[in-house]
């Protein structure tokens, strides 16, 4: 067993005799996204695994160990990781816990303490966890991130977006029942195995090809689609919005009612991110580095982005996402930019660039404990829908006390409207073709 070392304050350390013997346990946000991460971090000498359990069990076990006043995905998380130590059949005595903190105003650069509070109560406190930040928050001697992880990250959450939108666009309409899913697997195991080539993987022209085989690859799947569904945009907190066990599978109950699911890409909150410290430089002053390393990375996202953007463009089949410029844009006169807790005026951004594009009807999910993303979220309905009436949004929340039939019933009214407008269009264009012809 290796020997526990710790630090000054007290932290357990996770040291490099560790990195060799322990699995490093991790929750999952975004299915496709995370699953190249993980291979990305076992690359890199690491033997991590990502969780991927959605059962009931877990809000119960985070109830255990986290008040239930905290946010609800705090709460989710920890519930996950205490559930996979007890009974995932890991050796307690040779596993870590990894958990990202932003450094920022939200809570969840606080659960890791929670983390670790929860496995001292639960007699856990031999397990080291470790912090996965950008900031240079809590070192460990056996943990560290180079240059050619953070590429390979970056290159995984463009990769993950292009994928997930152009899933969400063929699942509906596909006629072999499975074939994208098995696509999207077969692409996630591709590169993978690309990175591994170094830096040749990540060169722009390179990353453009890619890009341009992996729309070819979706837009050659058998698909009819003379009969379009109901498009549902999904927005929200970044961890209820995009996970499976925050939201119920909030994406595949829309599937099965027969929906087309819009889901806004990863790569707008890490730009918002980048700009939040831009725009606190122009607001505030602070570190000229800090405001051109921001700028910096900033400039390197948006670069990918609109390689994508160009790349889908040449697919009349597929819906193209904007470019965050534009969905910037749209916030104006609704939020300023110094509203960055949270999800910030990036959550409002999203429901105005959806109703914007034609995806009138919106999901928007509403974790409790997340002040920011109720003020951004809910907070900004009535005024969307006053500016622009066909918006259909629904507001769902979801904590421990909050009913999965209740949830999807509030959902299905939502789509009740959804369907009744979409049949007043079609019976409005019928008719003006017809007169047409006449």
């Amino acid at each position: 067993m290796a020997k526990l070392v710790y630090d000054d304050s007290g932290r357990l350390l996770f040291t490099e005799e560790m990195r060799k013997e322990y699995t490093i346990l991790f929750p999952q946000m975004l299915p496709t996204h995370f699953k190249m991460l993980e291979k990305i971090f076992r690359m890199h000498g690491y033997n991590a695994v990502m969780l991927t359990t959605t059962h009931s069990g877990i809000a119960q076990e985070g109830l255990k160990y986290v008040h239930n006043d905290t946010c609800y995905p705090a709460l989710l998380v920890i519930g996950q990781m205490m559930d996979a130590i007890k009974n995932g059949g890991y050796d307690p005595h040779k596993v870590a816990l990894m958990i990202t903190q932003t450094g920022g105003g939200c809570r969840a650069s606080n659960y890791i303490h929670l983390l670790r509070k929860a496995l001292k109560r639960a007699g856990f406190d031999y397990i080291p966890v470790i912090s996965l930040n950008l900031s240079g928050m809590e070192k460990n001697p056996g943990f560290k991130l180079d240059l050619s992880f953070l590429l390979q990250a970056v290159h995984a959450l463009i990769y993950g977006d292009l994928i997930m939108n152009l899933a969400n666009q063929c699942r509906p309409y596909e006629l072999e029942k499975g074939a994208t899913d098995r696509l999207v697997e077969d692409w996630t195991e591709k590169l993978v195995k690309d990175f591994e080539r170094g830096i040749a993987a990540f060169r722009h022209k390179h990353a453009k090809e890619t890009m341009k085989a992996i729309c070819e690859d979706f837009a050659a799947l058998p698909a009819d689609r003379s009969h379009p569904r109901v498009r549902v945009g999904v927005v929200g907190e970044i961890y209820v919005k995009y996970s499976p066990l925050g939201n119920n599978s909030l994406e595949a109950f829309l599937q099965s009612e027969d929906c087309e699911v819009v889901v806004p890409g990863v790569i707008d909150f890490a730009i918002f991110k980048c700009d939040n410290r831009s725009e606190d430089h122009l607001l505030y002053g602070g570190k000229l580095g800090s405001y051109i390393l921001s700028n910096t990375l900033k400039k390197l996202c948006r670069l990918y982005q609109n390689d994508m953007i160009e790349v889908m463009g040449h697919f009349p089949v597929f819906r193209v996402p904007c470019t965050f410029e534009h969905l910037k844009s749209l916030v104006k006169g609704y939020l300023g930019y110094g509203n960055k807790m949270g999800e910030g005026w990036l959550l409002t951004g999203e429901m105005l660039e959806l109703v914007d594009s034609g995806t009138c009807n919106i999901v928007c999910t509403q974790p409790f404990g997340c002040l920011p993303n109720h003020v951004a979220g809910k907070g900004m309905v009535r005024r969307i829908k006053q500016r622009m009436p066909q918006a259909n949004i629904v507001c769902i929340d979801y904590d421990p006390g909050a009913t999965r039939i209740n949830q999807e019933n509030r959902i299905k009214l939502m789509l009740a409207n959804a369907r009744l407008q979409q049949q007043r269009e079609t019976a409005k264009t019928d008719t003006d073709t017809t007169v047409a012809v006449v």
